[in-house]
């Protein structure tokens, strides 16, 4: 008797992965959100690092919710004295605190902090702290800056061994010259006004003509003349001065060092 072989079963089980190997843009959004992130947070530290304490509370002031909770007043003696929001330039004229002047004071604060950044900026690239400085080693010598209430000012001044102008004349020498120069270049860059304030060295009480008035608002005014010859607009120029021997920079009224201008970038509000 023959018996037919039977032929085995088979079963193949395929395994089906989700997706088949491809994974979305879903790593796009991610990716965008990461490098948005990381901007925000460099912006941060340069905020952080260009900006006094008292800047960094007005930036917070301006981006903090200063709108009242309650639209509509208690009618008594609250938190808005009876006034209500709705009620117009209420919130201007009840007491120190309103949202007006809030937004007012963190306004201000945002453009002082903005200010503070471009003073720091046209410093880095007067002195080359970030870089190579726009003037040359030897004029470098002659110039410092600092940052007052007025604005930035930018000195420039005689050393022992080279002087801005020819003794006892307002006659520039060509330190002078490249430093007008860049001065022109560097202060064309922003918006704001200058102001110009000329100092002299004490002259001696036996001399019968004395002159430190005359010699500096006649050297003030030279440094206008070289400016405005570096193509500075002119009407940037909102003041000169000469303040003789006044507010000499050292103790010795007759030193050298007393010879300078004042270069003043003066802030918006000086204007």
């Amino acid at each position: 008797m023959t018996t037919d072989a039977v032929a085995p079963i088979i079963i193949k089980r395929k395994k089906v992965i989700a997706g088949g190997g491809h994974h979305g843009g879903a790593w796009k959004v991610a990716y965008a959100d990461f490098v948005t992130a990381m901007m925000a947070f460099f912006m941060l530290m340069w905020l952080l690092n260009a900006t006094t304490e008292q800047q960094r509370n007005g930036l917070a002031d301006y981006f903090t919710p200063t709108i009242a909770i309650n639209r509509v007043s208690g009618g008594g003696s609250g938190a808005l004295s009876g006034d209500s929001v709705m009620t117009t330039n209420s919130l201007s004229q009840s007491g120190s605190g309103g949202v007006g002047e809030a937004q007012g004071n963190g306004i201000a604060d945002a453009l002082n902090a903005i200010e503070a950044a471009t003073f720091t900026e046209m410093e880095s690239q007067l002195f080359g702290s970030g870089g190579e400085s726009m003037l040359s080693e030897n004029a470098l010598k002659h110039v410092v800056s600092r940052v007052t209430d007025e604005g930035l000012v930018i000195e420039v001044f005689d050393r022992p061994d080279a002087s801005l102008f020819v003794r006892d004349t307002d006659e520039p020498t060509p330190v002078l010259n490249e430093i007008a120069m860049i001065f022109a270049r560097l202060l064309s860059n922003v918006e704001n006004g200058i102001a110009l304030s000329g100092y002299v060295q004490s002259q001696t009480i036996l001399r019968m003509d004395n002159t430190v008035w005359e010699l500096s608002t006649s050297r003030v005014t030279s440094l206008r003349l070289l400016l405005e010859a570096n193509d500075y607009d002119p009407q940037k120029i909102l003041r000169l001065t000469g303040l003789g021997d006044r507010k000499p920079a050292v103790a010795d009224t007759t030193n050298v060092r007393n010879n300078r201008i004042e270069v003043i970038v003066l802030r918006s509000h000086q204007n």
